[in-house]
């Protein structure tokens, strides 16, 4: 017989049991997922909304939900306390971002070394960041003292008659937070810095010092854009945690003297805690959510284009 018989391939024998195991393993992979998954749910993405949702509303502790529209945002954007909280918040990043970064890299250079004992060092400049920070700004409110403190102390032996007054003066209570936050935080910057300076292949330097090139030139052409990647991350947080920074702030001045050191978070804290403005509170939540996204995502934009 010529007739030619076209059989179909059985299917195969293990098809089953192999989207059973598939079946299985997505089914385990969501049991390691769904108990981080429900925290996040529950304690940020559920306030998340709902805080942009009464950012609409006026509600206070004793009554229900009021639909107001705008009219949080035209009482924000009118208030003295808004913009004065803001100019702090701005000033406060603008002398902590840059301060940290520069002493968070030149520690780190300085301790990329290999010389016996650097662990004791690199520990001890990490140690304040782990440091409880309610003990870190109790004691720098002693070290700031005006009257005792060893800071105006050390001022006047070498000659300063009137040293600052620090967290009593309105006019140097901001920088006495900046300095006391940077010394905390330097110290965990240091280490990604360290990391970056570390993962630099040391044949970019022998070439750059092989073609005659000074130290500072090795710095500028070499160090500095093969950190690029880790400066761009410390930068996005520490701009993150500069607009948030509230516990340090509250031990140390309570936003005072007067209002001088008074920053968003804490004016949020104060009308929705303090006052029971939950709706005016939530209107300012969203207003620094918005400066805090939009200034990420400048920075996003900024590296894009230098990458390319």
């Amino acid at each position: 017989m010529t007739t030619e018989t076209i059989t179909q391939a059985p299917a195969p024998v293990h098809s089953r049991g192999n989207r059973k195991q598939a079946r299985r393993n997505t089914l385990i992979g969501w049991t390691f997922i769904l108990p981080n998954f429900l925290g996040f749910l529950a304690f940020t993405l559920i306030p998340v909304v709902a805080a942009f949702a009464l950012s609409f509303m006026e509600w206070t502790s004793f009554s229900a939900p009021k639909w107001v529209g705008l009219a949080n945002f035209e009482r924000m954007f009118a208030s003295d306390s808004f913009w004065i909280a803001l100019r702090n918040t701005l000033v406060y990043a603008l002398g902590h971002v840059p301060l940290t970064m520069a002493l968070a890299l030149i520690l780190a250079m300085l301790l990329n070394r290999k010389l016996k004992g650097i662990g004791f060092f690199r520990v001890a400049i990490f140690f304040p960041y782990i440091t409880s920070l309610v003990a870190v700004a109790v004691v720098w409110n002693m070290l700031f003292s005006p009257d005792s403190g060893p800071i105006n102390q050390l001022l006047g032996a070498i000659g300063i008659a009137n040293p600052p007054g620090w967290t009593s003066s309105s006019d140097w209570a901001m920088p006495a937070v900046i300095i006391t936050s940077v010394w905390r935080d330097m110290g965990y910057y240091m280490v990604l810095y360290l990391a970056g300076l570390q993962a630099i292949p040391t044949e970019l330097y022998e070439a750059a010092e092989v073609d005659g090139a000074s130290a500072w030139q090795r710095f500028w052409n070499v160090t500095i854009p093969s950190l690029r990647p880790t400066t761009f991350f410390v930068v996005v947080m520490l701009t993150v945690s500069s607009f948030k920074v509230f516990d340090l702030i509250v031990v140390m001045t309570n936003g005072g003297p007067g209002r001088s050191t008074t920053v968003l978070s804490q004016l949020i804290y104060q009308e929705g805690i303090g006052e029971g403005k939950f709706g005016y509170s939530s209107a300012i939540s969203l207003v620094l959510f918005i400066i805090v996204l939009t200034v990420t995502v400048l920075q996003f934009k900024i590296q894009q284009r230098r990458e390319r």
